[in-house]
């Protein structure tokens, strides 16, 4: 045994000495050749080997890694829409030897105190996630070429997961009939953008995707990662209060003092300050600009910008004069590029949800990108409801194609709910108690029915941001006084929102929900009477259906379309009155709140 020991002692000695790496080369001699794109980490291609590298120069600098899907499958059914936004982490490099790491340090626990130790504490005290490790091709003088490729060709965005949980079969990412997607791999002074047009195969493709895919078996997609720098520290994150229909982000502090509340939570909004501080109203630093999808077709188009340039209506009213803008996204811009706020036209092969996301810094809630979806098969869905109630074609096709323009105002309503999403704002299904105060209510079209049973849909939906909607931008946006703490401020906004009789009630309470003001696709501040008016409007609109609600030349066959959301349309009637059974009405509020003189 003495022996061996000798041989065992040098046995790791000459392990170690074999799989020592070599040197690697210097970045210029690795990429010769190869293009290069110069940002915020540049990136080089090799278009004949299909492979894309990242170039580190620095590391532990946290910024933003985002996931998103630029091209979509096309079933509402399914969920794996064009534009989706996906998982968005706070990420830094590491170097480990021969590997960069992509660390996610853990944002949801820290620790607000000046003392580094403290932080350490909780740091330590919470799992931190390696999300890649990248293997460093080439470095010199300070710089780190890194292989992103097997980076790019993953499935970040789930998609398999999401299938599997469709029930659309087994599907599996095929890395041989996946490549880097080079002309929207690129980088930009303050973002990085890679992308892999990935292929997920199948032999048992279930009925949604065989309805969408070119091949079932095959179906092809496109995601997306970007590299965000974060903002700098000139944002000043707004406390979050329940009364102010915004959004918040969260996390826990093991650094306040005993007695406060140990999960501390920040409003979510953009970035906004005045030109003038002092002012009453002042023309902003930087505004708020959103560019509509340049492939909306007209006359939506029109409807979408009218639509979203409502809000800013409500930054004036907050005190920002000229901050708020809605364009038409240039040709040359990507709609997933970090520096546009976009509001994309989604198509799909049967109808579905509209939403508003963002890309939010979670450690101040600021805002930095706001990404609105709009479903374009809802304009077409309107319109047939429109065609429901009037029966317009006794007499061959109106002129003045009254649906047509019901179609188009509830897009103008559309736009300006999902555009106040992006800025923060949640739903407010008590909004319709107040006259419609708030396009952050889901409002059902107004139809009255004339003397000679005719129904009218002039009116079918509001114009302009509400009551409700200038309040809660002051409450999120609006810079308090000169001298005036941040609480005392929105206290102030909170009085007149009393005053104007303004009620707030969000998701939590609305399905299932027992307060019976809060009730979605509704109008009025009386549910029996809303229920009374649709019913009326129901039974009229039954009484004069007949071919008549058909444009000539269709299928008969077509009349069960128009009929079914006729024949239903006071089903939400029907659960607003149904609250005032048993139900309770109740408010947001905090301890200490004053209400008609009363505590």
């Amino acid at each position: 045994m003495r022996r061996l020991l000798p041989i065992l002692l040098l046995a790791p000695a000459a392990v170690y000495a074999q799989t020592t790496p070599a040197v690697p080369p210097t970045v210029a001699a690795f990429t010769a050749g190869m293009a290069r794109d110069d940002g915020f980490f540049p990136v080089m291609t090799d278009v004949r080997r299909g492979t894309v590298y990242l170039e580190i120069g620095r590391t532990d600098e946290e910024f933003l890694y985002q996931v998103s899907l630029p091209a979509g499958l096309g079933s509402n059914d399914i969920g794996l829409d064009r534009g989706q936004l996906g998982p968005s982490t706070v990420v830094r490099f590491e170097r480990a030897g021969s590997r960069m790491l992509l660390v996610a340090p853990n944002v949801d626990y820290r620790a607000s105190s000046a003392n580094p130790l403290e932080r350490r504490s909780v740091r330590e005290a919470f799992a931190e996630g390696v999300l890649h490790a990248f293997p460093i091709v080439a470095e010199d003088n300070g710089r780190v070429l890194v292989d992103a490729t097997p980076f790019v060709l993953r499935d970040a965005h789930g998609v398999v997961q999401r299938l599997q949980q469709s029930n659309q079969g087994s599907f599996s990412l095929d890395a041989g009939r996946s490549s880097v997607w080079m002309e929207a791999t690129k980088a930009f002074p303050d973002n990085t953008e890679l992308e892999g047009r990935l292929t997920f195969a199948s032999s048992n493709p279930g009925a949604l995707v065989r309805s969408v895919a070119a091949d079932g078996h095959a179906v092809t997609l496109r995601e997306r990662h970007s590299f965000v720098r974060l903002p700098d520290a000139g944002y000043t994150p707004r406390r979050f209060d329940p009364r102010s229909g915004f959004f918040d982000v969260s996390y826990a502090d093991y650094s306040v003092p005993l007695g406060a509340e140990l999960r501390q939570r920040l409003t979510v909004r953009h970035r906004l300050e005045k030109r003038d501080p002092s002012a009453a109203v002042s023309d902003v630093v930087e505004p708020i600009v959103y560019y509509l999808d340049n492939g909306t077709p007209e006359p939506v188009r029109s409807a979408l910008l009218d639509g979203a340039r409502w809000w800013a209506t409500a930054f004036e009213a907050a005190g920002f004069r000229n901050a708020f803008r809605v364009e038409i996204l240039p040709d040359s811009a990507d709609p997933m590029d970090v520096r546009y706020n976009v509001i994309q036209w989604v198509h799909r092969s049967t109808r579905g949800w509209s939403y508003g996301a963002a890309v939010t810094d979670p450690r101040t809630g600021e805002i930095l990108k706001g990404h609105v979806s709009l479903g374009s098969l809802r304009v077409r869905q309107d319109y047939l409801i429109a065609e429901g109630l009037l029966a317009p074609y006794r007499d061959g096709v109106p002129a003045d194609d009254p649906m047509a323009q019901m179609a188009l105002a509830r897009l103008r309503q559309l736009a300006a709910h999902e555009v106040g999403h992006t800025l923060g704002l949640a739903h407010n299904f008590a909004a319709s108690t107040n006259g419609r105060a708030s396009v952050m209510d889901y409002p059902a079209p107004l139809a009255i029915v004339r003397p000679d049973g005719s129904i009218s849909l002039d009116s079918a939906y509001a114009v302009g941001v509400g009551a409700w909607d200038i309040a809660a931008i002051r409450m999120g946006y609006g810079q308090p006084a000169p001298g005036q703490s941040e609480a005392d401020f929105v206290a102030g906004v909170l009085q007149d929102v009393r005053r104007q009789g303004l009620v707030y009630l969000s998701d939590r309470d609305n399905a299932g929900g027992v307060e019976p003001r809060s009730v979605q696709w509704d109008n009025g501040s009386d549910a029996l009477d809303a229920l009374r008016r649709d019913l009326a409007v129901r039974r009229a609109a039954l009484d004069r259906f007949s071919d008549a609600v058909l444009r000539p030349g269709r299928p008969v066959s077509l009349l069960e379309e128009a009929f079914v959301p006729l024949y239903l349309r006071h089903r939400y009637a029907v659960a607003g009155a149904a609250k005032l059974l048993g139900g309770q009405t109740y408010r947001y509020a905090l301890r200490g709140d004053v209400r008609g003189g009363e505590r």
